[in-house]
């Protein structure tokens, strides 16, 4: 097995909808916001070459909405998808299956192009996979949440005939017995974490219940998750897990660190080292 990382670019976000009830003065010197209140955050990918299986996890924001939509989002960086593959030789016509942790648009909006008039798979020899549970979340939102689920990226996978669906059970086996989820319901209903044994680690995709190392403290909850005290439960609960067995934490979206090892404090759990994944 190999594990790659693949950039996708930048884009910014509102600080205090990062940080929740976190006060500004406190997370300005995690993450400093721009003059608008805003701060940069990375779409990091994941591409597991494991037997014949070239898999994606995730797949970023994409480029097939309006000048309006983007213009809300900042997006910057040369990194995309098809550059990061392209530095190992390799194109989105090779990936095999791609792994959506959860349908908001920053995840999934890589997974669909624009040819024309029509919205088609950009993976078009992969398996895409999503759970039953979170499909239906996401087809029919809540008043809430419905900005983040765009039904361009979304209902083009089903439309292909590409969808598979993962059964909603904890510990479940994804593609060998080497690769499993874990769920979580606090950010959004049935989000998968891919969790993998690499080197003799175990590499946990951590997705949006960490979004960055300065979301460890257990209060530094987003404001976009929908049950705020489901994630403090949840967040707890795996650090503490991922402490005791010394997981890596993948970031999605830590614009400076791509993995972090865990260690207690008198605050709690901590980040202990950051490094990139190709060193460990």
């Amino acid at each position: 097995m190999k594990l790659y990382t693949i950039n996708t670019g930048y884009f910014k976000l509102d600080g205090g909808a990062m940080f929740g009830v976190v006060p500004k003065s406190i997370w300005n010197k995690l993450n400093p916001a721009d003059e608008n209140n805003l701060c940069t955050w990375a779409m990091r990918c994941l591409l597991i070459e494991v037997d014949d299986k070239r898999i994606l996890i995730d797949t970023g924001i994409g480029d097939k909405q309006d000048v309006k939509f983007f213009s809300h989002y900042y997006l910057h960086g040369n990194e995309t998808i098809g550059s990061s593959l392209a530095e190992l030789s390799l194109t989105k016509d090779d990936i095999t299956d791609v792994f959506l942790t959860h349908l908001h648009f920053d995840h999934c909006g890589g997974a669909i192009l624009r040819e024309g008039e029509k919205l088609v798979p950009a993976f078009k020899n992969a398996t895409y996979w999503s759970n039953q549970q979170h499909w239906k979340w996401a087809t029919e939102p809540n008043e809430r949440e419905k900005a983040s689920f765009l039904k361009e990226n979304i209902l083009p996978i089903k439309e292909s005939g590409q969808l598979q669906f993962v059964d909603v059970k904890e510990g479940i086996s994804i593609f060998n017995k080497e690769i499993t989820v874990k769920f979580v319901y606090g950010h959004t209903d049935a989000m998968m974490l891919p969790t993998i044994q690499y080197k003799g680690k175990t590499v946990v995709y951590v997705a949006d219940l960490f979004p960055s190392v300065a979301h460890l403290p257990l209060p530094y909850i987003m404001s976009y998750d929908m049950f705020p005290l489901k994630t403090l439960q949840e967040r707890k609960s795996f650090l503490q897990e991922a402490f005791e067995n010394d997981y890596v934490l993948f970031f999605e979206h830590d614009p400076a660190s791509e993995c972090c090892t865990l260690q207690t404090t008198e605050k709690g759990v901590r980040v202990k080292d950051t490094f990139k994944l190709k060193d460990l």
